[in-house]
């Protein structure tokens, strides 16, 4: 019986674990919130799809959204045009937003990128996965927010909302 009763038990933390960090909701990781960090982010550097040198370190002093998607992922399409549209409610002086792809063709991200207006967007490729792994990312998309000092202080696993960038971004621009 106390056997059955520890099983119950575990299956119910489980549980409350998927049910916070699922989907759209407006969850995120429990261990992260806003004005918690939780780590320091892992390096991110090499080249953008526009070919332009990019190092998440120098964006040290600036709020940071990292957006990991891929082309083939039905809801990162649909997730992109609310990044454009929040990238232009908070322009770049207030927040930083990049694209990490994970498993794409670059053929496939720039029309991903041309078709949903997203084509200002720095955007690495990672095509292996690996800096993905680096990051903890459970799958696609999953976005990222970092404060001024590079600690990641939240975390939405699936995508984002308007209504959780708006309680969980617009909170870390404020002077």
């Amino acid at each position: 019986m106390s056997g059955l009763v520890a099983a119950l038990g575990l299956v119910a933390v489980v549980v409350a674990a998927v049910g916070t960090t699922a989907g759209g909701n407006g969850g995120g990781d429990p261990a992260a919130g806003p004005g918690r960090p939780v780590a320091v982010a892992p390096a991110l550097a090499g080249r953008t799809l526009a070919g332009e040198p990019f190092d998440l370190a120098e964006l040290r002093g600036h709020v940071v959204l990292v957006n990991v998607f891929a082309s083939w992922c039905g809801p990162c399409q649909d997730e992109l045009p609310l990044l454009v549209d929040a990238g232009r409610r908070w322009p770049a002086r207030d927040v930083r937003m990049v694209g990490l792809a994970v498993r794409d063709s670059e053929v496939a991200l720039r029309a991903l990128l041309e078709r949903t207006g997203a084509r200002d967007l720095a955007v690495l490729a990672d095509p292996a996965g690996s800096t993905a792994v680096d990051w903890g990312v459970r799958g696609v998309p999953e976005t990222f927010l970092l404060d001024r000092h590079g600690r990641i202080v939240d975390r939405m696993i699936g995508p984002v909302t308007a209504r959780w960038l708006d309680e969980r971004l617009a909170p870390l621009l404020d002077p």
